[in-house]
C-alpha cells in the first residue's frame, strides 16, 4: 500500500483538526449518519431574494422523486433564466436534495439562475442504474416545464458534488445517448467517478482516517453495485468506464490533491480532452475531500469556489439568452 501522500493546505489542517474522522463506514454507522439532520434550508435562504416550491416527478416504477425549485425573486419574468440542475453528495449512501445546496444558491446570487436540487434515491436500499435514473427523470421534468419554471432550455448547467458529481457526469452521458435534454454544461466538484477504487490516490488515503477514505468509497459503491461486477457494471453509473467521452458538453472539474478522487477525476478531464472535448481542470493542493464544502471560510476553499463561479460566468456569457 502508498503510504505517502501530499499533505493538507496549513489552514485545512487546523481546522480539520476539530472534526471527528473515521476511515470505514458500516450500515450501523451509515444509520447513525443518516439521523443527522441536513442544514435547514430555511438558514440557507435567510437574506436572499429567492422563492422556494417543492414538486414530485414520477419514476417509471411509479416511485416519487421529490425536486426543490428555488427562483429568483422579483425578477423580469418575460426573461429565461439559466438553470442549475443540482445534485448533491453524500457517498450515494445518504444526504438530501438540500445537502451542499449553499454552492448553488451562491449562482443563484451572482447570475439569477433557477436552482433545481434532485432527491434521488439513496444505496443500498435501491442500487444499479436507479440512482443517476431518477436525476435524469427529474430533468426531464426540468426541461418539459422549462416555460412554467421560467427557465431557458438551452442553458441548462448539471452540477453535483461528490456522489452528485459522479451522477451528474452519468446524467451527462444518459443525455448524451438518448439524444435528450440538452446541456449546456456540467459542473463536477471532486465527483466520484470510478468503482474500481484502484488508483494510487484511492490507495494513498486509504487505512487512515478522513472526511471520506478508500476504504468509504468501496462501502459506497458496494451499496449501489450489489454483486455486479466487471462489464455488468454500467458506465452511466461508474462514468471512468465509458470508452467514449466525446460529445459531452463543456466541463468543468475540480478535486483536491489531498483526496481519494484526485487521480479518477484527472483521468476523467484528460479523457474528454482525447474525444476532442473541452474541460477545464483544477486541483487544488493540499485540498482534502469536499473541503470548500465544509469549510468554505479557508482561503483555498474561498479561491476555488471563486474560480469555479468565474468559470460559469464564462460560460453563460457565451450562451446568450435564447
Amino acid at each position: 500500500m502508498t503510504t505517502r501522500r501530499p499533505g493538507l493546505d496549513p489552514e485545512l489542517h487546523e481546522l480539520l483538526s476539530d472534526m471527528p474522522l473515521m476511515s470505514h463506514l458500516t450500515p450501523e454507522i451509515l444509520t447513525r449518519l443518516r439521523q443527522y439532520p441536513s442544514t435547514p434550508v430555511e438558514s440557507l435562504l435567510t437574506g436572499r431574494q429567492a422563492e422556494w416550491r417543492e414538486v414530485t416527478v414520477p419514476a417509471p416504477d411509479g416511485a416519487q422523486i421529490p425536486l426543490s425549485v428555488f427562483s429568483p425573486a422579483h425578477t423580469d419574468r418575460t426573461t429565461a433564466a439559466p438553470c442549475v440542475y443540482w445534485i448533491h453528495g453524500g457517498g450515494m449512501v445518504m444526504g438530501d436534495r438540500f445537502s451542499q445546496l449553499d454552492i448553488p444558491l451562491e449562482w443563484l446570487d451572482e447570475f439569477g439562475v433557477v436552482v433545481v436540487s434532485v432527491d434521488y434515491r439513496l444505496a443500498p436500499e435501491a442500487g444499479g442504474t436507479t440512482l443517476v435514473d431518477d436525476c435524469y427523470q427529474g430533468l426531464l421534468w426540468v426541461t418539459a416545464h422549462a416555460t412554467e419554471l421560467g427557465i431557458d432550455p438551452t442553458r441548462i448547467i448539471v452540477a453535483g458534488a461528490s456522489a452528485g458529481g459522479g451522477l451528474a457526469a452519468g446524467v451527462a452521458l444518459l443525455a448524451r445517448d438518448l439524444g435528450a435534454p440538452a446541456i449546456a454544461a456540467q459542473v463536477l466538484i471532486c465527483p466520484m467517478l470510478d468503482h474500481r477504487n484502484a488508483t494510487t490516490s484511492s490507495l494513498q488515503y486509504s487505512g487512515v482516517p478522513g472526511v471520506w477514505t478508500g476504504e468509504m468509497n468501496a462501502f459506497g459503491w458496494r451499496s449501489v453495485l450489489g454483486g455486479l461486477t466487471g462489464d455488468e457494471v454500467p458506465a452511466y453509473v461508474s462514468p471512468a468506464l465509458s470508452g467514449d467521452l466525446s460529445d459531452l458538453p463543456t466541463t468543468y472539474i475540480d478535486t483536491g490533491s489531498a483526496e481519494v478522487f484526485r487521480d479518477e477525476d484527472i483521468a476523467y478531464a484528460g479523457n474528454i480532452w482525447t474525444a476532442g472535448g473541452q474541460a477545464e481542470l483544477h486541483v487544488w493542493a493540499g485540498g482534502f475531500h469536499g473541503f470548500d464544502a465544509l469549510y468554505p471560510q479557508a482561503h483555498i476553499s474561498a479561491t476555488a469556489r471563486r474560480t469555479r463561479t468565474d468559470w460559469l460566468a464564462r460560460v453563460l456569457r457565451r450562451q446568450p439568452p435564447a
